[in-house]
């Protein structure tokens, strides 16, 4: 709009013309808002708020004597109070340029009375004291002219050909570099035992390796020497086995041999005992028989009596095998040829008898038949089960 002006943020507008400002001042300060000025009639100014810089390259003497260039750096700025924009205005408006040359003329002035009144270690090792006691100094003149400053750093000192700072550094460089050689002996020692660990941890590890590899190779050789052995170790289990079963099957061709031999010599020789046995049984019966036919002189008697006794004699012949244990072979044609056996023993008997009989007429006394119910009972000796079952 016509007429109506506004500063910046970082600036103050000074209207001059008409009434006065604050203190008497020929201008008005506004900042942060807009205000309609007459053309013509005011006449409107700025003044920047912003931050400044003054550098300060300074030769100074210190208190014993030597000389130092110092070179620092001082941020500064109008204040914010109308007073202080006022101050500021009246001096720079129309050269702004010249706040920095005055700030480091002024700052200049206060390094070198403060310099004087220290000595070289105190400003080499103590620059934020000589900061500050600058700042104190120099405060209330600035604030006269409309400044405040912010901030001031020492950024150089040096004393030029002299050497002196080189000397007063020379033991602490001293120090520093046995320290650095004391922390270089450290680290080489350092780097020497870690060199020292690394081989024996290689050696350790080649030993467990080679330990390692030697057990290995020793399992491999047992395993291949019992690979190796695995074949004839079988064989000789399989001979062992062979031999066993060969072992058994000569114990049981001998048992079955042994069965043989019973059945052929030993059961037959039993049998034909046991006819003897039976034959003298009979051949006993047959002089009883005789000694009782004589003593009774009844022929028929005698022949009837041996008829009705036939079959007691084949049947006593009969009896002494019924215990027996005889193994037929044949089976039933083995049964068949001992039931004939059996049946021609008794004939043969009889014919016997009866031959001995027709040839001897003299009878015993001692011997007397004895007739029972019409039938001759023949009294004479028996063989017990006993005898008759040894056969076999």
């Amino acid at each position: 709009m016509f007429g109506y002006r506004v500063p910046a943020p970082d600036e103050a507008m000074l209207i001059s013309g008409g009434r006065r400002g604050l203190g008497g001042a020929p201008f008005r300060v506004v900042t942060g808002h807009g205000k309609f000025v007459l053309p013509v009639f005011r006449k409107v100014r700025f003044l920047t708020l912003s931050m400044c810089e003054a550098e300060v390259t300074e030769t100074c003497v210190t208190k014993q004597g030597i000389a130092l260039h110092v070179r620092a750096v001082i941020a500064f700025k109008v204040g914010n109070d109308p007073e202080s924009i006022i101050n500021a205005g009246q001096r720079f408006l129309s050269d702004q340029e010249q706040m920095s040359v005055l700030t480091g003329r002024i700052f200049a002035g206060h390094l070198r009375a403060i310099i004087g009144s220290m000595t070289v270690e105190e400003i080499v090792t103590e620059r934020q004291k000589l900061a500050a006691e600058v700042l104190d100094t120099s405060k209330m003149e600035m604030a006269k002219i409309g400044l405040i400053v912010d901030s001031l750093q020492i950024q150089s000192i040096d004393d030029g050909d002299t050497g002196y700072i080189d000397a007063m550094s020379a033991p602490h460089k001293a120090a520093i570099q046995r320290q650095a050689q004391i922390a270089q002996a450290q680290a080489n020692q350092a780097a020497a035992e870690a060199q020292q660990d690394a081989a024996r941890k290689q050696a350790e590890y080649a030993r467990q390796t080679a330990v390692v590899q030697a057990e290995y190779s020793a399992q491999v050789d047992r395993a291949q020497a019992e690979a190796s052995q695995a074949g004839p170790l079988a064989q000789a289990h399989a001979q062992q086995e062979v031999l066993a079963a060969q072992t058994e099957l000569a114990l049981r061709q001998a048992k079955l041999r042994q069965q043989q031999l019973v059945a052929e010599i030993v059961k037959p020789a039993e049998a034909e005992a046991e006819r003897v046995r039976v034959l003298a049984i009979a051949d006993a019966e047959r002089m009883k028989i005789q000694a009782e036919a004589a003593a009774s002189h009844d022929r028929v008697a005698l022949d009837r009596m041996l008829i009705d006794q036939l079959p007691q004699i084949v049947k006593e012949a009969a009896g002494g095998l019924a215990g027996a244990n005889v193994n037929v072979l044949n089976g039933a044609d083995g049964l068949g040829e001992i039931a004939a056996g059996l049946v021609a023993q008794g004939l043969t008997i009889l014919d016997s008898v009866r031959n001995n009989l027709s040839g001897q007429n003299t009878p015993q006394p001692s011997d007397t038949p004895q007739q029972s119910n019409g039938r001759l009972e023949i009294q004479g000796p028996r063989t017990a089960e006993g005898d008759a079952g040894g056969a076999k």
